[in-house]
This record gives C-alpha cells, sequence and structure tokens, in this order.
C-alpha cells in the first residue's frame, strides 16, 4: 500500500533522542519512540508504522461490508478505535477516527434497528407461547414450545433497558407450562399406578381361587373379577399384558378345575380368522397339482395374498408353520404359472402330451432358468459390493426375493426329477 504520508515532520518531531507524534484533536503530544541512528531514520520508521493502522481500519471495513450480523463488530470497532490513540506511529489519525466514527453511527443505527425488530418478534414468540400452553394435548403443546424457545434463541437481543424484562416474561411462561406439565404427567401416572395396582389385585384375587372348593361360588367370582379388568382401561400396554397372562392363567386353571368337577368337556375356541386362513392355505395346496388351471390358481393365490395380510393384522395370533405352509405354496404357484407361460410359447399343446415327455420340458426348461437366474443374482451381488451397496435395505430385499424364488425353482425341478423317476420305474 503506497504510504499515504508525504511530510513526516508534518505529524511528528524528535527531541533529546525521542519521538514525539504531535497532538491532534483533543490528544497532546505524545512520546512513541527513541532514536537509534539518525533522527530522519526514526521518523521514517514510525511513518512505515503508520500503514499498519491504516490497514487495520481498512480491514475492518471489509470484514463489516462482507458480514450478515454487521452490528456485533461494534465492540471490535470501539476497540480498534481506543488502540489508535495508543498507537505508536505518525501520520494523520484524524481521518481514521472520523471513519471509525461514521461507521460507528450505522453500526448503531442497525443495531437499534434489529432491537427493534428483535422486541417484535419477541414480543410474538410471547404470544405464540401463551398460545401453546393453552394446547390440550401436552405433548403436542411440548413440541410447539419447543420450537419456540428454539426461535427465541436465534432472536438477537433488544434494547438493554428492556432485555432483563422480556427475557423473565418468556422464561416465566416456559417455566409455567413445564411446572403444569409435570404436574399433569403427575397426576397421570398416579392414576395408572392405581389401577395397575387394581389389576394386581385381581390377578391376586384369580391365584387365590385356584383351588376353590365351592367351584360354584368360585365361577361367579371368577366371572366378576373379569368383568372387572374389562372397566379398567387406558394402562401401558407392556405392564397390562403381563398382568393378564398372570390372570389368564389361574382364570384358565380354575375353569378347568370346574369343567372336570362338572363334567363338561371343552372345546377349543378357533379364531375365525385363523380358520380362514388355514382354508385358504389348503385350499391352494390342493388346486396346485392341477397343472391346466395353473393360471387360474395363480391369480386366486395373488387374492389371497391380499386377504391374508389383511387377516394377519386381526388375527390375535398366526401360526409360524401355517404362515411358512402359505409363503411356500404362493411361491410354488407363481414359479409353476411362469414356467408353464413360457413353455406355451414353444409347446402350446403341452398338457395333451404324455405326462413323461411334458416332464421332460419342464425339467429342461426349469433346469435352464434356474441357472440363469443364480448367474444373474450372483452378477447383481457382485455389483452391489462393488458400489457399496449391500447393506442398502431395497438391495438386500432384491437379494432375499430372488433367493427365495430360485430356491422354489430347485424345489420344483427336484419334484419333477422324482416324478419322472418313478414314470420311467413303472
Amino acid at each position: 500500500m503506497e504510504n499515504t504520508v508525504k511530510n513526516p515532520a508534518e505529524y511528528g518531531y524528535c527531541k533529546d533522542g525521542k519521538v514525539y507524534l504531535k497532538g491532534y484533536l483533543e490528544y497532546p503530544d505524545r512520546l512513541i519512540g527513541v532514536v537509534r541512528n539518525t533522527e530522519e531514520e526514526a521518523l521514517q520508521y514510525f511513518v512505515n508504522r503508520f500503514a499498519i493502522a491504516e490497514n487495520k481500519v481498512n480491514l475492518l471495513f471489509s470484514q463489516v461490508d462482507e458480514a450478515q450480523n454487521k452490528g456485533s463488530y461494534l465492540t471490535k470497532l470501539l476497540q480498534l478505535r481506543k488502540n489508535l490513540v495508543e498507537f505508536d506511529g505518525l501520520g494523520n489519525f484524524v481521518p481514521l477516527l472520523h471513519k471509525l466514527d461514521e461507521l460507528e453511527l450505522q453500526l448503531r443505527e442497525l443495531i437499534l434497528n434489529n432491537q427493534i425488530k428483535n422486541l417484535e418478534i419477541k414480543r410474538a414468540l410471547i404470544e405464540e407461547a401463551n398460545q401453546a400452553g393453552a394446547i390440550d394435548d401436552w405433548a403436542r403443546a411440548t413440541d410447539v414450545i419447543m420450537e419456540i424457545k428454539t426461535k427465541w434463541l436465534k432472536t438477537g437481543p433488544v434494547d438493554k433497558a428492556l432485555q432483563d424484562g422480556i427475557e423473565t416474561e418468556f422464561n416465566g411462561i416456559v417455566d409455567n407450562f413445564f411446572v403444569r406439565r409435570r404436574e399433569y404427567y403427575a397426576e397421570k401416572n398416579r392414576i395408572i399406578d392405581e389401577k395397575l395396582a387394581q389389576l394386581q389385585r385381581i390377578v391376586d384375587s384369580a391365584r387365590a381361587l385356584r383351588y376353590e372348593q365351592d367351584v360354584d361360588a368360585g365361577f361367579q367370582k371368577v366371572k366378576d373379577l373379569q368383568r372387572e379388568w374389562k372397566t379398567i382401561s387406558q394402562v401401558p400396554p407392556k405392564k397390562q399384558s403381563m398382568l393378564w397372562k398372570q390372570f389368564k392363567r389361574s382364570s384358565d386353571f380354575f375353569f378347568e378345575r370346574y369343567n372336570n368337577v362338572k363334567g363338561i368337556v371343552s372345546k377349543p375356541r378357533i379364531d375365525p380368522r385363523a380358520q380362514q386362513m388355514m382354508d385358504m392355505t389348503t385350499e391352494l395346496e390342493r388346486n396346485f397339482p392341477d397343472q391346466p388351471n395353473i393360471p387360474q390358481t395363480a391369480e386366486k393365490a395373488k387374492a389371497y395374498l391380499v386377504k391374508w395380510k389383511e387377516l394377519s393384522t386381526l388375527a390375535k395370533s398366526v401360526d409360524r408353520n401355517l404362515a411358512e405352509r402359505f409363503r411356500n405354496i404362493c411361491d410354488k404357484i407363481f414359479e409353476m404359472n411362469y414356467l408353464l407361460r413360457v413353455i406355451s410359447y414353444r409347446h402350446p399343446a403341452l398338457h395333451e402330451k404324455p405326462r413323461i415327455e411334458q416332464l421332460k420340458i419342464m425339467i429342461n426348461q426349469m433346469d435352464y432358468m434356474t441357472k440363469k437366474e443364480k448367474n444373474e443374482l450372483d452378477s447383481f451381488i457382485s455389483e452391489s459390493q462393488y458400489s457399496g451397496q449391500m447393506n442398502d435395505k431395497l438391495v438386500i430385499n432384491k437379494i432375499n426375493t430372488q433367493k427365495r424364488k430360485i430356491s422354489m425353482k430347485e424345489t420344483l425341478l427336484v419334484e419333477f426329477k422324482k416324478e419322472l423317476e418313478t414314470l420311467l420305474g413303472q
């Protein structure tokens, strides 16, 4: 940067081996250094140092110009002005100080405007907090309050004279909300504890009735306990489930004794939805061997898949073995349908051929499709590993689906070969 000081003597002088800065504005002459060699060199040294002061001022203006939160530089400006009047250098400090004065006015005006705007925002947030505190749903109210609190923290300060008051008002609203929330959940937990105590009492009463000698009186008491149980609601599901299992175990034990004493043979109740799922599975298994009608069976299997999902969400429990049977027979039907559809392009009259010839054609085609799909799956796995997608949920699902399809093709292939061996051995 070109030095703006052309005549050092205009701003300073040497006396008794020392260097002085001439007074300016309200500041008197000030000692800034000593003469080490010649007076000219000493003056020039401090003239060169004046460039440092100019650069600091220019840097501050550049930073303010680029900053979004310009008001945050006010403190830095005030510190820089203090440093300038104490800076050891020779030059015209007056323009630099005037520039800082002008910038200070701009920043203070900007800060004032921001404080007014922040005050408007915070007053609006106080109103929002008051409204949120009146929301009936405590969980939703808490989310809204926390969102408002985040906005409050992100909003800048207001005028110092108002800062403490508005902060106290907002914090009071938030604190009051959380006090009421704590009291609400404390009361809710107290009610839950009372209900759990009632359920525990019912469980203990049922346990005490297991060996009741007067089975008629015991029967009525257990029935009364069952009716009382139904009147108690809104307790934690896990705890209720645990207590229900204990209650049901004691009740079932008593009713079994009651039936034995009365000579009653009880028939197990079957969930009608579970029965419907069993019927669907059995029907598909019965229809599968009807090879010519596989397309119709496949359409029925698709409809049953949708129905199965509906029933499985409603049924109390689904037998795992039954679910596996249903899934296998559906896969089997879909793979057989696909095989026959592919074969029909070259052998439209397949079902009119002798069974041995049908099996040979089906074995050849199924063997070809199985090997082809295995190769495609291996390639897909290699590509997924190379691209780092093996942990992707969609990729994993696709791999598992393809493995299941290949496994079913292999199962059908084994069945075809066994049937062919049987026919050839006759």
